[in-house]
């Protein structure tokens, strides 16, 4: 695509590098039929081929954002799916987190939008403010049938919808977890992030069981915390970037000196932010370095199993004794984000489970960080769309591998909803995962 940036433009770097994933885009329209939103609502504006069009005049005539360009661009997920699917390599996801940085410091957004985008900038990274934004969500909850009569405010009725029925059961103390066995491979990091152990702690359980079975010695770091993603997606660069200097920090005494074979993520979401970290402080002098060594380190948890033996299985059975039908659900940033595709259904075969996928697998489920509280209705389709995929397999439970999803699912599906990490703990002799036959 040609571009017309200015040499003035294109001194800042991050400009010169919008401008050089937009020259990449040959029109080809291979996006089109993998994007969710162009496959829900037709329009050509919310397609990536579109939206590069509009963020390309946006950016390259300097003019404030309209609320054409800040409406479709808002309604991309963010799913990657389109980098899967281009041939000329168009690298989408640094443009488009240019533009919504652009956008937020160029665009005045009406006061409630900006009352929900702060709300949410400030309570979930934050796991001591998630946990009392639940609770308070649980007592409001009856509230969201009003809210979602008024378009501005449906986000908030959203917010209540997704708030836990119930806070989660605090999960055994990592001390209880058995000690690394069989032959010892190093010591891993495993990030706790902020959302994941206040809605699901067992999944941490579960990772730190198999993990210290398989010859892993756990820790979590002091001073860690949540991985950047959740603002970072919404233009919040400079917050965003606070929390992936904060986290580089933490762990440079041990990543430095040798001591980590690996930064475990069990959120696949937090996993591409990670992965990213060497390119986001790319130009910091004091922690580029490091940075770049975390995002080498930086691995899904089923990345990690599936290059290693795993002790003898227990093949977990339905009340027949036939295998359990599992409905792989492969979330965006791990399939598309990350490029991790095999090895989640590779380890859960190996455990004895019948792993199915759905249709249209490659389309995001609508969660998408915040997006099914900022685009409720969109998100709402997109579920509904996933599940009916989902059901049409007949599983006895879903697995995936991002707590993002397994919420999202979970809201709606018939069955049970796990994580991947959950399953092969159950196999290998951990706790069977709730709700499961």
């Amino acid at each position: 695509m040609q571009t017309n940036f200015s040499p003035a433009q294109l001194a800042d770097p991050e400009t010169a590098a919008a401008e050089a994933v937009i020259r990449k885009c040959v029109h080809c329209g291979f996006c089109l039929a993998t994007c969710p939103t162009y496959t829900l609502l037709g329009d050509e504006l919310d397609s990536p081929r579109g939206r590069i069009y509009l963020m390309k005049d946006m950016l390259e005539n300097g003019r404030r954002p309209t609320a054409q360009v800040v409406k479709h661009v808002d309604r991309c997920l963010s799913c990657l799916s389109c980098m899967t699917t281009c041939p000329s390599g168009v690298d989408y996801r640094r443009l488009v987190d240019h533009a919504r940085a652009y956008i937020e410091s160029h665009h005045s957004r009406s006061p409630a939008d900006r009352l929900i985008r702060g709300l949410l900038a400030f309570v979930l990274p934050h796991p001591a403010r998630f946990r009392l934004a639940a609770a308070l969500g649980r007592l409001a909850r009856p509230l969201a049938p009003l809210l979602r009569r008024s378009q501005a405010l449906k986000p908030l009725a959203a917010m209540l919808t997704l708030a836990p029925a119930a806070r989660a059961a605090a999960a055994p103390a990592q001390a209880a977890s058995p000690p690394a066995s069989g032959p010892r491979r190093g010591r891993v990091i495993l990030l706790k992030g902020c959302v994941e152990p206040e809605i699901a702690p067992q999944i941490r359980a579960a990772a730190v069981r198999v993990l210290t079975r398989a010859g892993y010695d756990v820790s979590q770091v002091a001073g860690e915390g949540c991985c950047g993603a959740l603002v970072h997606h919404m233009g919040r660069e400079d917050d965003g970037l606070g929390f992936v200097r904060r986290n580089v920090a933490a762990w440079r005494p041990m990543v430095e000196a040798g001591e980590v074979a690996a930064i475990v993520v069990t959120a696949s979401g937090c996993g591409s932010m990670v992965k990213d970290y060497g390119h986001l402080l790319r130009h910091d002098p004091a922690l580029a370095g490091t940075a770049a060594k975390v995002s080498a380190l930086a691995r899904d948890i089923t990345e990690l199993l599936a290059e290693i033996p795993l002790p003898d299985i227990r093949p977990p059975a339905g009340a027949g004794g036939e295998p359990l039908t599992v409905a792989y659900q492969a979330p965006c940033s791990l399939q598309h984000g990350q490029q991790v595709r095999r090895q989640p259904r590779a380890l859960l075969e190996a455990a004895g489970f019948r792993v199915r996928e759905p249709a249209e697998a490659h389309l995001c489920c609508g969660s998408a960080g915040v997006y099914n509280i900022l685009q409720p209705d969109i998100s709402a389709q997109l579920r509904s769309r996933k599940v009916a995929n989902l059901a049409a397999l007949e599983p006895d439970v879903v697995a995936t591998g991002n707590i993002g999803c397994l919420t999202q699912i979970a809201a709606e599906a018939k069955v049970p909803v796990a994580h991947v990490v959950e399953l092969l703990d159950w196999a290998y002799g951990g706790p069977k995962p709730a709700g499961l036959p």
